[in-house]
């Protein structure tokens, strides 16, 4: 069964960190370049993070660049989201995707607040 869970959000103050994690199963993960989107109430679902297949190449969204960084485990099949300096508008559902393929995970709440 294709399936991508996510783990790792909760409640964090401002400028405190939270890592994300999401676990692969049933695909070759290996193969597939992966991403990390959040979606905030009222808001359109946004592209927060990406890694490339081979782990190489990492792109970000502007609004989290220098903060946040992906980075993906083939053994565990497990890709990462470690937010640092984390501000209120990080405040979202944060899903992990293989893009290529539309798979989706059922996200994991992040709230930033004192």
């Amino acid at each position: 069964q294709v399936q991508l869970v996510e783990s790792g959000g909760g409640l964090v103050q401002p400028g405190g960190s939270l890592r994300l994690s999401c676990a692969a199963s049933g695909f070759t993960f290996s193969s597939y370049h992966m991403s990390w989107y959040r979606q905030a109430p009222a808001k359109e679902r946004e592209l927060v993070a990406r890694i490339t297949n081979t782990g190489i190449f990492t792109s970000y969204a502007e609004s989290v660049k220098g903060r946040f960084t992906i980075s993906r485990d083939d053994a565990k099949m497990t890709v990462y989201l470690q937010m640092n300096s984390l501000k209120p508008d990080d405040t979202a559902v944060y899903y992990c995707s293989v893009p290529s393929r539309n798979i989706w995970g059922q996200g994991t709440q992040v709230t930033v607040s004192s």
